[in-house]
């Protein structure tokens, strides 16, 4: 798919109406791509989604230390009770992230962002 990530931010808004946010954030922190749909309420302020980055890129930095054992993280899933959160690693530097109304399809969303990306289902 090349690093298109504008395109693929904008398939994952469009592909279900529970989609609030669709982003690729490097390791950095740094939203590179992406953002939120129009229409809905925004819950976190900029500052926050910039915490929320953080937050997200240390907990795959935790997983990767039990990745000898298990196998690499494929995506991480967290209901909060206004939003979904989803990543999905890239590599090792990127992330896409998603979040979405509760209880959304999120395995769709999942399968979805690893198919355009190329990754190879597990």
């Amino acid at each position: 798919m090349g690093n298109n990530y504008d395109e693929l931010t904008q398939k994952i808004l469009a592909l279900d109406p529970q989609v609030r946010f669709a982003g690729v954030a490097n390791n950095k922190g740094e939203l590179v791509a992406g953002g939120q749909k129009d229409d809905v309420e925004k819950l976190l302020a900029e500052d926050d989604v910039k915490m929320s980055i953080h937050y997200a890129l240390q907990k795959r930095d935790l997983y990767t230390n039990l990745a000898y054992r298990i196998g690499n993280e494929t995506s991480s899933i967290t209901e909060y009770e206004k939003v979904t959160m989803i990543t999905i690693p890239i590599s090792s530097s990127e992330l896409f992230l998603v979040s979405t109304e509760p209880r959304a399809d999120y395995l769709k969303i999942i399968d979805a962002v690893r198919s355009e990306l190329g990754l190879s289902g597990d």
